[in-house]
């Protein structure tokens, strides 16, 4: 072969490689092999509608060293049921024979490929057989076909991506049982109560480390005794003053406690706390009477009679 035909033909599949790039392909692919230039790998989908209808077929494309002055050898790899498709994979269609024409392309191919899957052509098979079942009992014909395509042609849809399983955890409740801590103790016991929670959190870290996650919960008895005091109405008392005795003798039933005990209010105590103070009465005065306003207008009458009497004495 001439050097000048094999740089010619090297200059065409670059040329169609970028008219490639151009051409609404759909779901049909084509592409060389990078380790061969003269080899295409491609794929045609089952027309709708038809009896290959959700089949993808497998083809090979081999290019002469004339090319394209020669047509492309075109060869199916998925088995098809097709009157004018061999066994082997062979192709009857004239434009890859005697219609060749160097005007024509590999997408053009394909195309024709595509077609010849919708309409077979009876009058030119490759296989003699299927054509007389196409033409006299199509319905058997027709099952036969789709049959070959699950079977052959049916590809199976990718796996799902895998999920990331979550990470199991775990819950401890620790109770802490200590007794109650004074009041001019409790930030001995926040911190003591605070240690278990740390060493907690320390292990959770450890676990989720490994792989699990662990929560620790610490609950207190004297945190919960004490919400227990606030909801049963107890409080603490100092520390109170002997029986004394009242004006009558009688001593005041008032019993002594200890320091820090709890004594329990009832609810006489508290309803006598809550009873609201009797108001004082106004003091309204009373208006005077008739003896008493009739008396000091006599009084002041001989008051002033004494004044006149005593006037001319002075004279």
């Amino acid at each position: 072969m001439p050097p000048a035909m094999n740089m010619m033909t090297q200059k065409r599949i670059r040329r169609e490689i970028a008219d490639l790039k151009k051409e609404d392909l759909g779901e049909i692919t084509l592409e060389p092999l990078e380790s061969d230039m003269h080899i295409w790998k491609g794929s045609i989908p089952g027309p709708q509608g038809s009896v290959y209808d959700g089949g993808i077929f497998d083809v090979e494309i081999q290019l002469p060293q004339d090319y394209p002055f020669s047509a492309p050898r075109v060869v199916f790899k998925t088995r098809i049921y097709h009157m004018n498709i061999s066994e082997s994979g062979s192709i009857c269609i004239d434009i890859l024979k005697h219609n060749w024409s160097p005007a024509l392309s590999l997408f053009k191919v394909m195309l024709s490929l595509s077609s010849l899957l919708t309409d077979p052509n009876p009058k030119d098979p490759l296989v003699p057989n299927i054509a007389t079942q196409y033409t006299r009992n199509r319905k058997v014909h027709d099952a036969t076909a789709r049959k070959w395509t699950e079977m052959y042609a049916r590809k199976a849809p990718p796996p799902p991506p895998p999920v990331a399983a979550p990470i199991p955890t775990s819950t401890i409740v620790v109770i802490d049982s200590s007794p109650p801590q004074p009041s001019a103790s409790r930030s001995k016991g926040k911190a003591r109560d605070e240690a278990p929670a740390n060493a907690g959190s320390s292990s959770s870290q450890a676990n989720r480390a490994g792989g699990s996650a662990t929560e620790v919960i610490v609950l207190s008895d004297s945190e919960d005794e004490g919400a227990g005091q606030g909801k049963g109405k107890k409080r603490k008392r100092g520390e109170v003053a002997a029986p004394t005795a009242d004006n009558s003798g009688a001593s005041s039933a008032v019993p002594r406690v200890v320091p820090g005990e709890v004594l329990d209010l009832t609810e006489s105590d508290t309803e006598k706390d809550k009873a609201p103070v009797p108001a004082k009465k106004a003091r309204t005065r009373k208006p005077p009477s008739k003896a008493e306003t009739s008396a000091p207008t006599r009084r002041s009458t001989r008051r002033r009679g004494a004044q006149d009497n005593a006037e001319p004495m002075d004279e």
